[in-house]
């Protein structure tokens, strides 16, 4: 399996993650009393964007040549774990 494949199916998995995570808040949201559901709608709201972008890092590491993938490695890691921080600090506020 190439580095490549490897990192595109663990952004994948994560992305499968998140999508199980934003549903389950939205489920929450749904049983709150009105004050938290706009809590929870903005919450939801951050993870849907981050998720959003996610994917358009997925899209790209996906598409690229292998000699673009060597020369974008380190910049997608860097973009994805800002991306998992935004997600995860969405997330820890209403756990």
């Amino acid at each position: 399996m190439s580095d490549r494949k490897a990192y595109v199916d663990k952004l994948k998995a994560q992305i499968d993650e998140w999508n199980a995570q934003i549903e389950k808040m939205q489920a929450q949201a749904k049983q709150a009393e009105a004050d938290a559901r706009i809590n929870y709608d903005k919450q939801i709201s951050e993870m849907k964007a981050q998720r959003a972008e996610a994917e358009k890092t997925l899209r790209k590491a996906s598409e690229a040549s292998e000699a673009a993938w060597k020369d974008m490695r380190d910049s997608f890691e860097k973009a994805w774990n800002d991306l998992s921080a935004g997600f995860r600090s969405a997330l820890d506020r209403y756990r």
